[in-house]
This record gives structure tokens, sequence and C-alpha cells, in this order.
């Protein structure tokens, strides 16, 4: 300790209101925060219904009003004394099941604004309320008044008057209350939620019964949700988690729609976002975010919640568990409905169809550039999907390539007579009698010689061969892979690949856990190495482009895990692996990849979050045409 000295003040004891004050900045960041501090109050006092009021952003006015249990007068005196608090019976930090328990946020509050409180118990004859101004305590008065408890909040900050340049505008200010309110709506959708504000307005009608939380997901999600959703449920040593995730194909540019709850406390962990990015990462581009909401309850000695001020991250004394937890219950669930593309995708497609105000006229639309036609793997598709050896190659000097072609060549011989060879024609596919009843239905043209186009029994379905097979290329090394070994190739003739030094040698210093993926390489000197082994389902590819986009893979993982890493470089091999935009196909090809799509779990979507097919609903397309 530092002596006093005339340089130096003495070591003193801090006014108490200013105490107060300081401990608020830990509590009370902005109005958002004090909402939060509220509404928690409201719901732990039983409330069936909270209405939130706020004008200027709620710097100017937070009103909370519940129809809760309520305080009486002694109650109401010390609930604005800091660490004064009902919900902790008996001083066990390791158990907390109530929202609040520091005894903090109305004192806090007490200390930086004008505070009012109002509150009346069912047993109470009248009512009792006590004015805080700026950490001063004003005496307790009988006053009139409903069941449950109102909070009147004026002049935030007007104690502490430098934090208010730290605001935002009120509409940003608004916008995180509203926010507050989202997540707790989300985690007590028993509750009837109210905001009432200057320019913004949320009501959430409490919801009971089966689907009730599905309900209330659709209302905080919008109605997109519960159509672009799958259900998931999973319990394992004493964890039990519940939840709707969206589809890989339903995704939003930033994680503000992903919502979890923990023994009902909305909250943002690091952990829970590590797991459901993990849970994705096969389906779902790296810079896109799921939409999804997930509640784990367990018991509560198995999570800390008090590691935070504000209540907003929680602990867990099994990470390793619930991190497993999520991300299996995700698996289950994504492989059970991942192979449905979301709805909102046929929605944005039909919009797009529908006619504008002033179409221009078809005469002098712009095509579409002409795909380059080639550079498939016909020959390990047909091998794949049909269970035999392709057609033989057609005579040279034909202009294409056959199915027996080798490697990523140029694209395949014209299998119906009489069609235009041009681009934009269609290859048509005979029709048999009744389309079969597969969800996919039976192919009937390919279009631009990159999408199928099949009939279902309700509607048709759009698919892009390239997504959809390199997703099922992928899936098969994945399960070569889980059941013991890829299938190799060895190269007739080992073959040399020049890359640059350094990426030369981050390939060589993972040499070992390629090799389990099926690519055998070696160096071979400054700047190169030798491949000797592929993976059967990439023989007779681009080695070159194989190797360039394994040594990109390799330097994103970073610090990731090993699995991770792996299953990123066979996510990117397969994209060489995979039948090409600009292919032509034979009939019986494009409906075994429709079969083998069905088959498939995650067929949805393809490696890089993308659609693999679009299913339009006849009702919906003779709309277009006004026959509905």
């Amino acid at each position: 300790m530092l002596a006093s000295s005339p340089d130096r003040p003495a070591v003193r004891r801090l006014d108490p209101v200013l105490v107060d004050r300081i401990a608020a900045g830990e509590v009370v960041e902005r109005p958002a925060s004090a909402v939060k501090e509220l509404v928690e109050n409201a719901i732990d006092a039983g409330a069936s219904q909270i209405e939130v009021t706020i004008q200027a952003g709620g710097r100017r006015l937070i009103r909370v009003v519940d129809d809760g249990i309520g305080m009486g007068a002694q109650d109401l005196a010390l609930a604005v004394e800091r660490h004064a608090t009902s919900k902790l019976p008996d001083g066990d930090l390791d158990r907390i099941e109530t929202l609040g328990f520091r005894g903090e946020a109305l004192p806090s509050i007490g200390a930086v604004a004008r505070l009012s409180l109002v509150s009346r118990t069912a047993t109470d004859e009248t009512g009792h309320g006590l004015v805080v101004d700026a950490g001063v305590k004003g005496p307790v008065r009988p006053v009139a008044a409903e069941r449950g408890t109102r909070v009147e909040v004026t002049d935030l900050f007007a104690a502490t008057p430098a934090r208010l340049k730290f605001l935002k505008s009120d509409r940003a200010e608004a916008g995180a209350v509203g926010e507050i309110l989202r997540r707790l709506a989300v985690a007590h959708p028993q509750i009837r939620f109210v905001l009432r504000g200057e320019g913004s307005g949320l009501t959430f009608p409490a919801e009971a019964g089966a689907g009730s939380w599905l309900r209330r997901l659709s209302a905080v999600l919008g109605p997109d949700f519960a159509p672009n959703s799958a259900p998931l449920s999973l319990e394992r040593e004493g964890f039990t988690l519940d939840g709707h995730i969206g589809l890989p194909t339903f995704h939003r540019a930033a994680a503000t729609h992903v919502h979890f709850v923990v023994n009902g406390r909305p909250v943002r962990d690091r952990l829970l976002l590590g797991a459901v990015r993990g849970a994705y990462a096969d389906v779902m581009a790296s810079d896109r975010h799921p939409v999804l909401a997930l509640a784990l309850t367990c018991d509560p000695t198995q999570v800390d919640v008090n590691v935070h001020p504000a209540k907003t991250e929680v602990r867990f004394r099994e990470p390793g568990l619930v991190r497993a937890l999520i991300v299996s219950a995700i698996h289950e669930a994504l492989r059970r409905d991942g192979g449905r593309s979301a709805p909102s995708v046929a929605a944005r497609t039909l919009e797009s169809l529908r006619p504008t105000a002033s179409p221009r006229p078809a005469l002098f639309r712009e095509e579409p550039p002409a795909r380059p036609r080639g550079s498939g793997r016909p020959d390990a598709f047909a091998r794949d999907f049909l269970g035999a050896e392709p057609d033989p190659a057609p005579p040279s000097g034909s202009g294409e390539a056959g199915f027996a072609a080798a490697g990523f060549a140029e694209a395949a011989q014209a299998r119906f007579e009489g069609e235009i060879d041009r681009p934009s024609a269609a290859a048509p596919v005979p029709a048999p009698a009744e389309p079969p009843a597969h969800p996919l239905g039976a192919a009937r043209a390919q279009l631009h010689e990159t999408y199928i186009v099949a009939q279902t029994p309700d509607g048709i379905v759009i698919v892009d061969q390239h997504a959809a097979h390199e997703r099922l290329v992928y899936e098969r090394l994945k399960r070569e892979r889980a059941a013991g070994g890829i299938a190799r190739q060895m190269l007739l003739i080992p073959e040399v690949v020049d890359l640059d030094p350094a990426e030369a040698d981050r390939l060589a210093e993972a040499a070992e856990d390629l090799a389990a993926l099926g690519l055998s390489i070696e160096p071979f000197g400054h700047g190169a190495v030798l491949v000797r082994e592929v993976p059967a389902a990439l023989a007779g590819g681009s080695l070159r482009g194989l190797l360039a986009d394994v040594v990109d893979v390799l330097q994103e993982g970073g610090a990731d895990p090993l699995v991770r890493r792996l299953d990123a470089v066979l996510s990117r091999m397969s994209c060489h692996g995979s039948i090409r935009a600009g292919r032509r196909l034979r009939p019986e090809e494009m409906n075994a990849l429709l079969r083998e799509m069905e088959a498939t779990p995650l067929s949805g979507q393809c490696n890089h979050g993308r659609p693999t097919y679009v299913e339009l609903k006849l009702n919906d397309i003779e709309r277009l045409f006004g026959r509905r």
C-alpha cells in the first residue's frame, strides 16, 4: 500500500452514491441493458404479460409494467438497496434458478437516472411506491396500483452525462431494446411481450399447447422460419437439447438470428456459437450464418451463470460434452431433413419469374453467356450411378468427347436425334406413362446442358447437376473414409506437379493426412511434388488444379481441428470429381442422379451451401399464368 504524502492524497472510502454510479457502468451500459434487467425481474416475478414503453430510444423514458406477484412495502424499500435480492434464498451460487440474482439492477439504474417504482401484491389492499433520484432514495408511500409492478426510468444517465455521448442514435438504441425483447420472447413463449415506442413496436402473444415454441419462433424470426426449419431433440448425460434449426439453404449474412437459451436464460456464448458453426461447416458457406433457436436444459450446478455482470455469458462444467451434444443433434437433424431444399428458395424463384411492370421486349433481352462445354467426369459419373461401364467414345473428328473420355475433358456426345446443338437448347427426355413416385420425380429435359428438369406428381424440380453431384461425391468420400479408407487409384506413371516452393512444403507437411484421404504425394525436389495415388473418384482429373485447391484449404484451416480440415479438403476435392455444368447427360444418367440425391443425406445443398435444386409446385406455376 502506498503511504500518503502532500503530493498523494490519503486512501479513503468512496462516497456510497459514487460507488453505485461506478457499479452501474458494469450493469447498465445503454438503455437496452436497463430494459433487460427490468424485464428479467418481471419474468422472475411470474408475470404472464410484460409491457415495455420507451421514448428517445430509452434515454428519456423506460417503462416496464408486469402482472407478476408484486412487492410489499418492506420488500420495495429493500429492492433498491445494493446486493438485496429475493432470488438466492439459501445463498447457493452453484444452483441459480432465476434470471436475476445479483441485487444490482434497481440500485444501479437508480444511481444514474430517476427511478420510480410502484408495486402491489395480491394480498395487499393498496400498492406502494418510491422514487430514487440519482442515487438518493425517497420514502415508501401508499399509492393506488393494480397487482404487479410498474417501473419507470426517466432521464437515463442524467447523473452521469459523460455516458450519454457514447450512446448511438435513438433509432439504434430502440433497435437494441427490440433485440433484447426478441431474445427474451424466444426464451419464454408462455409470456405476452409488448414493446411500444417512437417508430417501433412489437407484440408477441402468449403461446401455449403443442407447437407453442415454434409459433413464438415464427413470430420472432419471421413466418418463413417454420417451413424452412427442422426440429431437433437430444438428451445425453443429464443435458437435454431441444430446438428448431434452419435448413442450410435458409441462411443470413449475420449471426443475429441465432438464439441460445440455457435453463430459460437467453445467452450469447462462444462455445455454443462455435459448435453451431462447426455443425454447419459442411453445408454452409463460411460467410453465411444459420437461423435457429436451441434450448439447453441441465442441472443448475452444471453451468455457471455468474461469469459476467450482464449475465449474457455462461460457463459449463463439461464444455466438451455440451459441444458434442449440439453438433450431434444438428448433424442428426440435417441428415434427416438436409436433403430438403428450403422452400424459400422456391419462393425467390417464383418471385423472379413474375413479370415486371414494364418488361423488356424478348427480342432485346440479353442472353446469358454460353457456358463452356465439358470438363466433367463423365466416366466416373456413369460408373458410379449406372453400375456399368460408359458407352464407347464416338468416332474421332466428331468434335465431342464420349462418356469414356478420361479426365475433365470437353463435353459429351449428343445422344438425341433432331435436337438443336446450341447452349440454349433443351435435351428432351422420353416421358414415361406416369411419373414415378419419387420425391424428385422423373427427368424430362436438360436445359443449357447444366440444369435437369424433372416432373413430380405435383410440380417440377430443377436440379443444378454440378452442385448436386459435388455433394454426392463429397458424401461418398466421407463414407469411404469412415469405412476404413478412401478407395484410391495408383497412377500408371506418377506425375510431377510444379508448385510454389511454399505450397510444395505445405503439402509435404500434410502428406500423412492426405494419404488417409487417398492422395499419396511426396516431395520431388525444390517446389515440386510427386503424385503416386489419387482417390478413385477423382482419377483422370487435373492434378495441378486439385493440389492448388488442397493447398488453399490447408492455409485457410489455421487452428481448426484436424477432422474439420480434412473434411474441408474432401469438400474441395469433390468439386474436381463432379460432373461439370455444360455437359450433356443421357436420360438414365439424369434419373440416376435424382435417385442418388434422394438417398443421400444433405443433398439439398452443395458443399458451399448453395441449393442443389428448386422445387416449384404446380399450383404456384398455374398462378404465374393466371390459371388460379
